[in-house]
């Protein structure tokens, strides 16, 4: 059994670096693109590690006819005085303030950030919606690109690859390091295998009109993965998702190994519920601790030792095509952890097979089986 796993995973890594080599080959829109409008939403809440800078590019982005719109859901959050303070700087760009206000209830919109991207939505004048977390920089092409890849009128969603740089500390790193090859690696795979049926935060695009045929923001207020989800109600509506070409930057946090394992356990129970069968059949992505066991349930066969070595020269392969299609440097200085991170995660995706609660923003959370959260009285 643990040979066949060591095989499975080993062929998909081959399948990794040919679904970076197919993104890197995809032809741009052939003619001249449309200029849609587009609205940028940033729903924020507190002072995220970098915050100001991660805003501030947001200032430079070169489009001709775009909107930045900022919440928070009260006016004393202190992220509303860095985005006042941005807009008061920038009075040439079209850029405003909306104070969201708190859910009608906890039960109501578990996801907070959901109630306000649906009061962001109602003041957006664009035929496009970018949402966009408070953790992202921009670069001054993001929103050209973005409008190139709804050039095409079937394209409902669009999702950007990000590159994760990490805020400080061991854990963060290990973190960067794991997005930017395995879980990168296993998104550039599905979508390479067949049409995408889901979306990935934290920077996506939506068509206006496909986002008012699912039933706008008010279809995911109770789910964690807002995102997984409208990409997956766009695609059973008829729309495309597209992966786009354009990577942004997200900033991780400095987080110790306490907060960083809560916060990848949250993101691990939330893709099993969302996605209960992919996250079995994700065993085949982490081949490597079963080939290093081998040598040892084999009594060290030589074959058993070929096995690993091929293993290993696969992951190899697919972290530097998927490291390198990101833009990534960490993977350069930092490459002897990367067996770590693979054995890190693996044991979280186990550990995620028990358990149905998330802490999320302070708050206890219970996951359904449909991926919804339903908060737990009392905590």
């Amino acid at each position: 059994m643990a040979a066949l796993l060591v095989v499975g995973g080993s062929v998909f890594y081959g399948l990794n670096v040919l679904a970076c080599l197919a993104l890197r080959r995809r032809r741009p829109f052939g003619g001249k693109a449309p200029r849609p409008r587009i609205s940028v939403l940033k729903p924020l809440a507190g002072l995220d590690l970098g915050l100001e800078r991660n805003l501030r590019t947001f200032f430079a982005l070169d489009y001709p006819d775009f909107e930045l719109l900022f919440a928070t859901r009260g006016p004393d959050d202190p992220a509303a005085t860095v985005a006042r303070a941005l807009i008061a700087e920038h009075p040439q760009c079209n850029a405003r303030f909306v104070v969201a206000g708190e859910p009608p209830s906890v039960e109501d919109y578990p996801n907070a950030k959901n109630w306000s991207l649906l009061r962001l939505a109602e003041q957006a004048s664009g035929e496009i919606l970018v949402i966009s977390d408070s953790d992202i920089r921009a670069a001054p092409g993001d929103l050209a690109a973005l409008a190139e890849d709804f050039a095409d009128p079937a394209v409902g969603v669009v999702t950007c690859p990000y590159r994760a740089v990490p805020g400080g500390g061991v854990w963060s790193l290990l973190e960067a390091i794991g997005m930017n090859t395995e879980f990168w690696g296993g998104v550039l795979t599905a979508q390479y295998l067949g049409p995408m049926d889901f979306a990935v935060g934290p920077t996506m695009a939506l068509r206006r009109a496909c986002l008012e045929e699912m039933g706008g923001f008010e279809a995911t207020r109770d789910h964690l993965a807002e995102d997984f989800i409208l990409g997956h109600e766009a695609r059973r509506l008829g729309w495309q998702v597209r992966l786009s070409r354009q990577v942004v930057e997200h900033h991780i946090g400095a987080q110790g190994f306490w907060a960083n394992l809560g916060h990848r356990l949250r993101w691990y129970r939330s893709t099993r519920r969302s996605r209960p069968a992919g996250y079995v059949l994700q065993v085949f992505t982490y081949p490597l601790p079963f080939a290093l066991a081998l040598p040892w349930l084999t009594g060290g066969a030589g074959w058993s030792w070929a096995l690993l070595a091929a293993c290993g020269l696969a992951r190899t392969a697919a972290a530097w095509a998927t490291a390198s299609l990101l833009g990534d440097r960490l993977l350069r200085r930092w490459f002897p952890l990367l067996p770590l991170q693979d054995l890190l995660s693996f044991v979280v995706w186990v550990l995620a097979f028990h358990g149905n609660t998330v802490t999320w923003r302070g708050r206890v959370f219970e996951l359904t089986r449909e991926g919804r959260l339903r908060a737990r009285p009392g905590l």
